[in-house]
């Protein structure tokens, strides 16, 4: 018997069988298999992915959502509209500095790779590694423009695949510079700001070659992450981003490490948001113009230049008239109270000190509170600033509003230390600011609203645009929208109308009590004068120049109601007019541009421009879509126009208009005051400027005892015209050939017979209408109420 091995405790105890060679031709075969399988799915993956791509033919000529800008009749851009703002610019009109920045901090390799960073990834890659988190991105620029072009920002596989493909493929069609020239032109860099162009302009409030090589950094910067890189929101980090940059672009050989330095310590001056609102009453009105003819895919997206008729200067000079003069008639009405009160010694609230850090100038408007009450003074602090409020900066707010009505609701305050009390916090403004002491004087936003409109009679554009206290408050605009009583403001076209139905200024009128029957309503209507007085006989001249009511009752119903209408209609009124006597009054509600622009037909000899507001527009390729072709029209006499003007010069030189006269030019207009005060009006102006200005409340309640139109709304219009009238050139109302001077009797407006020594007055008329005869005798305006019956020539 042999001995029976036993297996060695190094060897397998069941050895594993040999392999043939058939098995390995089948492995091998299977691996392939599934290689070849997986090979094909991925092929097939991305092949799917490739076909569900957009098509990049049209990329040469794509167009992006564009910014339409809308630019003052100097070229200042007063307005933008957009979905994206956007300002497209080709490569050539951006600086290389810039081009630079963006190439060294996002993409070094922009000029060597296909569209795909292959060294790029594996650097990428290997700084994350190393890291243990992703610091560094591997997203060529034009992978990153085909994701903002095509995909969304969503972080997955599919995406990322699809990203790739279509970078790879855009280089194929598309030359770097064109690639550059659409990146630089589409991606985002917050704020709103789409765009190289549009970003410069947002943050810094500069064209592109204006920028330096610090700015320049910064904004390259931006792309990467807006809202985390926002000076606004965190300074710091975003100068460690600009920084970087810098750092970036000295490593690339863009940059000098002298010029990284200097750039570095450069000090960044940027541009508030939201800084560049202009006239945005005008701008709205131009928008809705626009949308109106070209529709609003055009407007928001299309990048129109809208140049428009505005008067920047003359714009800036109506806001502050405008502001100033609504606020001191606010103060008239009366003091409110504070705007709230705080906790002296608690911590201030962020409402209270959001004006913190922001240097205080003369003319700031801010808010404060009161921390203690001095002597002769108030100590109030504004921000980080302790501030003096002296009685004598605040005494307007004696009259304490205690109600709605500013006509009654009113108590009188005459301790100022019991005004306000520590805690209360006010607005202010800021008066002066004397070595290491700041004054300020109590202030408060006004409630009253109003509106503001001014034109060039010759042609008919529209320079200044007010249509509110604040827009941001109100939207609605008040100088178009908005249809009000003009009172005596209207009585020019009843006074134009007679005139133009063969009367002369000189003609007289009786103003004298009277009492009209209404039949329809079955009561009567006793018009009153303001003041409750009479003055017997009158000129028109005079009628017109102190406003008497019911003078001007009596010439509406002697030229005739149907013909005012009619006349009213012709010079440009398209509001419904009262058939009945109270339309002398100017009970009849409409536009303030609606009656300036008649305004501008008495001054312009006649001739009638419709208001118009654009330009012209022209598309984003320069192409000119519309000009303006403002058409004067003759709807009355030149002499009829003269007459009329020449009466209003009168309003200013001896009637209700007086304080104008202080422009010391020639000047024609008219006052107008509703009942009860509800409306303040004042329109007139000189030959190369007309503007009309109404104040009053949204909901119609009274202005107060007083507050006229010489009073509340004649300050504000002299105020404006005194600037806007400093560039233009003097010039004097056109005298017409048909128009002669004649020496008359005030009295009847006959021929002077200078009787009794009492000499005549020179006035008006039209050639062939002059008076011929003078009076018998020099009559007393009592005379016409025994004899009830007025000479001839006389109304």
């Amino acid at each position: 018997m042999m001995d029976r091995q036993v297996p060695s405790q190094y060897e397998p105890r069941h050895p594993a069988p040999r392999r043939s060679w058939r098995w390995w031709q089948i492995t091998f075969l299977s691996l392939g298999a599934v290689a070849l399988m997986g090979g094909l799915a991925v092929v097939g993956f991305v092949w799917h992915l490739a076909n569900d791509l957009p098509p990049l033919d049209q990329l040469e000529t794509y167009q992006p959502s564009l910014v339409t800008q809308v630019y003052s009749s100097d070229q200042q851009r007063i307005g933008q509209f957009f979905i994206e703002r956007r300002i497209q610019t080709p490569l050539a009109g951006i600086p290389e500095g810039f081009r630079h920045a963006v190439i060294a901090v996002e993409d070094v390799r922009f000029f060597e790779h296909p569209g795909l960073d292959y060294i790029g990834m594996l650097r990428a890659a290997w700084t994350n590694l190393r890291r243990g988190s992703k610091v560094e991105g591997a997203s060529t620029i034009t992978q990153q423009l085909a994701r903002s072009l095509f995909l969304s920002s969503e972080r997955t596989f599919d995406r990322k695949v699809r990203e790739l493909i279509l970078a790879y493929k855009m280089e194929l069609v598309l030359t770097k510079d064109k690639i550059l020239e659409l990146y630089l032109n589409q991606i985002y860099f917050g704020q709103g700001a789409y765009g190289i162009a549009s970003a410069a302009q947002t943050y810094f409030g500069k064209d592109l070659s204006a920028l330096t090589i610090a700015e320049t950094a910064f904004l390259a910067g931006l792309p990467k992450s807006p809202n985390h890189y926002s000076p606004f929101k965190a300074y710091e980090r975003a100068k460690k981003r600009q920084e970087h940059v810098l750092a970036r672009m000295e490593e690339a050989g863009f940059l000098t490490t002298a010029e990284r330095e200097a750039a570095a310590a450069e000090t960044l001056n940027f541009r508030r948001p939201g800084g560049e609102q202009a006239a945005p009453y005008f701008v709205e009105y131009v928008r809705q113009m626009l949308i109106a003819k070209y529709g609003e895919a055009l407007v928001y997206k299309g990048g129109l230049k809208v140049f428009t008729t505005l008067n920047m200067e003359m714009q800036r000079a109506a806001e502050v008239a405008f502001a100033a003069g609504l606020r001191e008639l606010d103060k008239r009405q009366g003091w409110r109270g504070p705007l709230r009160t705080v906790d002296v010694d608690a911590p201030v609230t962020p409402a209270v000190t959001a004006t913190t850090g922001q240097t205080l100038k003369a003319g700031d408007y801010r808010e404060g509170f009161v921390t203690k009450v001095a002597k002769d003074h108030f100590v109030v602090q504004v921000g980080s600033t302790v501030a003096r409020l002296l009685f004598d900066d605040m005494a307007w707010a004696k009259r304490r509003l205690t109600g709605p009505d500013t006509a009654k609701d009113v108590v009188v305050n005459p301790n100022l230390k019991q005004v306000l009390k520590p805690g209360d916090v006010v607005e202010v403004m800021v008066k002066k600011l004397e070595r290491d002491l700041v004054y300020v004087q109590l202030e408060q936003t006004p409630l009253v609203e109003g509106g503001l409109i001014a034109l060039d009679p010759a042609k008919g554009a529209i320079r200044v645009m007010i249509g509110g206290y604040d827009f941001g408050r109100s939207e609605y605009n008040r100088a178009v929208q908005a249809h009000r009583q003009p009172g005596s403001a209207f009585k020019p076209i009843i006074y134009a109308a007679a005139l133009n139905h063969g009367m002369s200024p000189a003609s007289v009128i009786l103003d004298a009590p009277v009492v009209y029957e209404q039949e329809l309503e079955e009561k009567t209507w006793k018009p009153e004068n303001y003041g409750k007085k009479f003055h017997g006989m009158v000129s028109l001249r005079d009628a017109l120049a102190h406003s008497y009511n019911l003078a001007t009752v009596r010439l509406l119903d002697k030229v005739g109601i149907r013909n005012v209408i009619e006349f009213a209609k012709t010079v440009g009124i398209t509001s419904p007019l009262a058939a009945d006597l109270s339309l002398g009054l100017g009970s009849s509600s409409v536009g303030l541009m609606e009656l300036t622009s008649v305004y501008a037909v008495l001054l312009n000899e006649g001739s009638r421009r419709e208001p118009y507001a654009i330009v012209s527009v022209e598309d984003s390729s320069g192409k000119v879509l519309e000009a303006a072709e403002s058409q004067a029209l003759t709807v009355i006499s030149k002499e009829t126009a003269y007459g009329i003007t020449n009466m209003m010069e009168d309003v200013i030189q001896k009637g209700t208009g007086q304080a104008a006269k202080s422009i010391g030019r020639p000047i024609a207009g008219k006052t107008g005051t509703t009942n009860d005060f509800i409306n303040a009006w004042f329109i007139g102006g000189a030959p190369n400027l007309v503007a009309g200005i109404y104040v009053g409340f949204d909901d119609r309640r009274s202005l107060g005892e007083t507050e006229s139109g010489a009073h509340a709304a004649l300050p504000i219009w002299i105020n404006f015209m005194k600037e806007a009238l400093r560039p233009l050139p003097v010039a004097f109302f056109s005298i017409p050939e048909g128009v002669t001077f004649v020496n008359v009797d005030p009295a009847t407006g006959l021929l002077d017979g200078e009787q009794e020594g009492q000499a005549g007055t020179v006035d008006i008329f039209i050639k062939g209408s002059e008076p011929t005869q003078a009076p018998q005798r020099r009559l007393d305006p009592i005379d016409f109420y025994k004899l009830d019956q007025i000479p001839e020539g006389a109304l």
